[in-house]
């Protein structure tokens, strides 16, 4: 199934910019425990390291991964809750 990006209802945007770990992904958590089910959030931020962790995370915690883009030393991760 293709997703159509430009359609995607964001429920919540985490900004981490400029957080470093583990403020990411204690932010992230934070965001997920408020959220329903079906919800998509996405987390901005900066620190390289977040950028590995949080999809790890998700992953153990079965969520899925929409949208994990790098760029210009500033990321972001969209995924269903």
């Amino acid at each position: 199934m293709e997703i159509d990006f430009s359609k995607l209802n964001i429920s919540k945007l985490v900004d981490c910019t400029g957080d470093n770990c583990p403020m990411p992904l204690i932010k992230t958590r934070a965001a997920m425990m408020e959220a329903q089910t079906g919800d998509v959030i996405r987390v901005i931020g900066t620190h390289p390291q977040s950028f590995e962790e949080i999809p790890l995370i998700l992953e153990v915690l079965e969520k899925e991964i929409l949208e994990k883009v790098n760029e210009d030393n500033k990321w972001h991760i969209t995924f269903t809750v």
